[in-house]
């Protein structure tokens, strides 16, 4: 299936595309920009596994990219190799206009990246483990920055409470924190809201907005349809390692006939197995 073409490439007369809660104009330099990243795995039962087959991806600053697909699509993948965690077989990955390859320490210190699972030490505070993270990342006056940054997220009042302590959806503001503790301008999410109810699926999804509003990049891999149709101006849909549609969630509506993100995901992604 071809992708859905956007912006420029679609021959539309733009002059911007709205991106959160802001208009950035479309010849913004990246902070993100991938060409034919693939990795491949193996398998004793299946042998060689393509979990990632020639992605290529362009993410501006105070955009919010949405990354869905099945599971086994390979999001999760996709996001280590963006965060220098697996190195991928072959394309390229430039961050903020660092290459990711060639230097994968200085690039890391240009992005954050929070899986799905990111865990914390219980018996630490919430302003001693972003304090932490950021003497690590060699920040100047590092508590003194955790609390500020704990404060904007809405933790400060937990700031002393050890980590074992908080509900899940405190835990998850402190992840952020812990991540953005370096300010990058890059962001990745797997599943961001996993585990959450209704009232901190609302709080997280409120906090990325913000962040992409600053002008961060931030790219979103998640299941819940409504959450990346409310969040996410552009789209990308993976089945088996390829992104094989991609555009704004009317565009995908269009390419698939279809009237919401759930029924056009389940059309694209049934068509292309």
């Amino acid at each position: 299936m071809t992708p859905v073409e956007t912006g420029a490439r679609s021959g539309r007369r733009e002059n911007h595309i709205t991106i959160g809660w802001r208009r950035a104009d479309r010849y913004t330099r990246a902070v993100l920009r991938t060409k034919d990243l693939a990795r491949s795995f193996e398998d004793e039962s299946r042998g060689r596994v393509e979990a990632v087959r020639g992605i290529s991806l362009h993410v501006v600053g105070g955009e919010i990219y949405g990354l869905l697909g099945p599971n086994g699509a390979g999001k999760t993948t996709t996001l280590r190799m963006l965060a220098t965690l697996l190195r991928p077989d072959r394309g390229s990955i430039e961050i903020d206009g660092i290459d990711a390859r060639k230097e994968p320490v200085r690039a890391r210190s240009r992005l954050a990246y929070v899986p799905a699972e990111a865990g914390l030490p219980e018996r630490l505070s919430a302003l001693e483990t972003v304090t932490l993270f950021g003497e690590i990342q060699g920040i100047a006056r590092p508590r003194e920055h955790a609390a500020a940054l704990l404060d904007r997220l809405g933790a400060a009042r937990y700031t002393n409470s050890n980590c074992a302590s908080l509900s899940t959806g405190m835990k998850r503001r402190v992840v952020l924190a812990r991540a953005l503790v370096h300010n990058p301008p890059l962001l990745l999410l797997d599943e961001p809201t996993d585990g959450l109810d209704v009232a901190g699926r609302r709080e997280v999804l409120g906090l990325v907005q913000d962040l992409a509003a600053e002008g961060r990049a931030v790219v979103v891999s998640s299941h819940i349809m409504a959450e990346v149709e409310s969040l996410c101006p552009r789209v990308g849909v993976m089945v088996e390692g390829r992104i094989i549609a991609e555009g704004t969630v009317k565009e995908l509506l269009a390419v698939s006939d279809t009237r919401n993100l759930g029924d056009a995901f389940m059309a694209l992604t049934t068509t292309a197995r």
